[in-house]
């Protein structure tokens, strides 16, 4: 797995961060994004994902002794949302597993400036990463 997320404070642009899981296995793959993410941003409640991209979606699961709810729609957008407190959201763009390293890195750096205004589908088009969906 690797993960970035946007180093400034600002979250002015359309993700907060950016993931690179290795396989559409959400049980593995889950677990360690939220213990990553988790000492950055602070307790995750709630994910939002499309469960089409994804090999088996829970309804919930247990994450480091929390429980973690998961909410799942058909919008086939290659991100992932996490849910700090009541309204608090994070946008991630997810780059599909498949992705070669040097496409994936560039499209988690293009997700991760300040201020960026690209769209997940975009970000891909530019990188030359086919979408998971």
């Amino acid at each position: 797995m690797a993960l970035r997320l946007e180093t400034t404070a600002s979250r002015l642009g359309v993700h907060d961060g950016a993931w690179w899981p290795r396989s559409r296995d959400l049980a593995v793959e889950l677990p360690a994004l939220i213990t990553a993410v988790t000492p950055h941003v602070g307790p995750i409640e709630r994910v939002g994902l499309d469960a089409a991209a994804w090999d088996g979606v829970p309804g919930r699961m247990t994450i480091d002794d929390r429980v973690v709810h998961i909410d799942w729609f058909p919008v086939g957008d290659d991100t992932v949302i996490l849910t700090r407190g009541a309204h608090d959201h994070f946008l991630l763009l997810v780059v599909p597993p498949d992705a070669g390293a040097e496409a994936a890195h560039a499209a988690m750096a293009a997700a991760v400036l300040a201020g960026a205004s690209e769209s997940a589908r975009q970000i891909f088009v530019k990188t030359g990463i086919t979408p998971a969906m």
